[in-house]
């Protein structure tokens, strides 16, 4: 599933692509890929002649805000979920996996395509807050780049969970939009074991943790997001934070601290990758 540095790399091409294009028409293509309204048809006339006027960002949610005439007129709510992708001037016919097509003016368009169709489009209406009608978003923990996510705040909301580290930076209700590749990539840069109970880590170690959360999520961002499956930009661009990965997927390679080779684990049925000795199970620094 795309994390948050993929799809914050899709909001700036979006909104550098669509700020200030008009939504002329749309075609459904498969109707469970619209949340809301609940009818293909409704989600259509929605959007129908609203202006794209910005887009956002909360955890690994897009939201698009709409105008009609100057007017607001609601938001264009998407979560891509494992394997949806948005193509902004998409060369040919329509693929057997576009599930969402959005006619702009000029003659453009932006195709939503989706292999697995877990993907979810939201027409939200004038005057009602996103959270209202898209389902996940009011649970949402602080973005890991706001001022609410600061070291006190990881270490009382870690402090208070029994489930190893890994598990717990998966939670979108303690942080938003960390998924399994920058979780790995964290606690291999701030030292500490995944299998770690929050319960027993200290102040000065959710200080590391904050701070390597920050580090690998802004690194993703500047290399674009991570591209192991199907993840690309909407120009079909794929990312290379993977490139530089410390641990994510290198099972057996040399850490590139100690030459230790990486582990595998399984941790809430989650693939896991860190170094035994750098990641030592007390949370030793390095």
């Amino acid at each position: 599933m795309p994390e948050l540095p993929e799809v914050e790399t899709v909001r700036r091409g979006l909104a550098h692509a669509l700020n200030g294009r008009q939504i002329q028409g749309a075609d459904v293509l498969l109707a469970r890929s619209v949340a809301y309204p609940e009818s293909p048809t409704d989600f259509v006339t929605a959007l129908r002649g609203t202006t794209l006027v910005d887009w956002q960002r909360r955890g690994k949610y897009l939201l698009g805000q709409l105008a009609r005439e100057q007017v607001a007129a609601g938001w264009l709510g998407i979560h891509l979920r494992m394997t949806g992708s948005l193509w902004f001037k998409p060369e040919g016919p329509p693929s057997i996996h576009t599930r969402i097509r959005l006619f702009l003016d000029g003659g453009d368009e932006l195709r939503f395509s989706d292999t697995r169709t877990f993907g979810r489009m939201w027409a939200v209406p004038p005057d009602c807050p996103p959270e209202k009608v898209i389902t996940g978003l009011q649970k949402l923990g602080p973005e890991p780049f706001s001022e609410a996510f600061s070291s006190d705040y990881l270490y009382t909301a870690l402090h208070r969970r029994q489930r190893p580290l890994k598990s717990a930076l998966l939670d979108q209700e303690l942080v938003a939009g960390v998924g399994n590749i920058y979780a790995d990539e964290a606690l291999f840069t701030a030292g500490l074991s995944p299998t770690l109970p929050g319960s027993q880590i200290t102040p000065e170690q959710a200080a590391r943790l904050q701070k390597a959360v920050r580090s690998v999520l802004q690194a993703g961002i500047n290399s674009g997001g991570s591209s192991f499956s199907n993840f690309q930009n909407v120009q079909g661009v794929l990312g290379n934070y993977l490139d530089g990965a410390q641990v994510f997927r290198r099972t057996g390679a040399p850490c590139p601290t100690c030459g230790t080779p990486v582990a595998r684990i399984k941790l809430a049925g989650r693939s896991t990758h860190f170094c035994p000795t750098c990641q030592a199970p007390a949370g030793t620094k390095r």
